[in-house]
């Protein structure tokens, strides 16, 4: 199994967790919505797997390039 490092594009603050350790996702599927200058932005998966970690919670701070969670592939 692989590790899977998935990383805010944006900076911003969180404002929702889609998923939480255990889910199944597919490519393509949001994982958390970022908030940034009063937009709502998706951080998707490129990659399937299991969930492992989210790294963040609602209302954390995010910097670009950061990673947000961890999936097993």
């Amino acid at each position: 199994m692989a590790r899977i490092e998935v990383k805010s594009e944006i900076t911003g603050t969180v404002w929702q967790v889609k998923s939480k350790p255990g889910d199944t996702v597919e490519s393509g599927d949001t994982l958390i919505v970022i908030e940034s200058m009063k937009m709502e932005i998706p951080v998707i998966t490129e990659d399937g797997g299991v969930v492992k970690e989210i790294l963040v919670k609602e209302k954390d701070p995010v910097a670009e390039g950061q990673v947000v969670a961890v999936l097993e592939g």
